[in-house]
């Protein structure tokens, strides 16, 4: 009868020796897949909508530039009028050119063909400074240039 007797067990520790090798592995799976925001805007801008929209296919040889109203804080400084911005500081269409230019010097040859510009405009943003850009755009040899905007509702 000694054969059946009870006892108690205790219930073993957890094993965390692992534990900071799969911690170590999850952060940088989130450090090589996160995607940081390279500008800060400093022009507010609503994308137009549009009826007939294709994506960009390759993001790796997109320059943006971004046009509109200055923001709230910005508009202190530099007035209320419509301003164009590449990389984090505004700039004028001799500067847009010289960006441009240098964006496509610092890019690989393959990448450098395959280069178009993205303007980000506010729907608001009269033409003649869409047209300003778009020349300052072709002095630099940017001749494909894209436009943002989001899909309008079929109603």
């Amino acid at each position: 009868m000694s054969f059946f007797r009870l006892t108690r067990r205790e219930v073993p520790m957890l094993n965390t020796a692992s534990l900071p090798d799969l911690i170590f592995t999850v952060l940088f799976f989130f450090i090589t897949v996160t995607h940081m925001r390279q500008v800060t805007l400093k022009v507010k801008y609503r994308v137009p909508e549009g009826t007939e929209l294709t994506r960009l296919v390759k993001k790796s040889a997109v320059t943006h530039i971004y046009v509109g109203k200055p923001t709230d804080e910005m508009s202190r400084v530099v007035g209320n009028e419509t301003c164009v911005q590449v990389n984090d500081k505004y700039a004028d269409m001799d500067q847009v050119t010289d960006y441009v230019a240098g964006e496509r010097n610092r890019m690989s040859p393959e990448d450098a063909q395959a280069m178009s510009v993205s303007v980000k405009a506010d729907r608001e943003t009269e033409m003649g400074v869409i047209a300003d850009v778009r020349q300052a755009l072709r002095r630099a040899g940017a001749l494909r240039v894209n436009y943002s905007a989001t899909q309008k509702d079929g109603r």
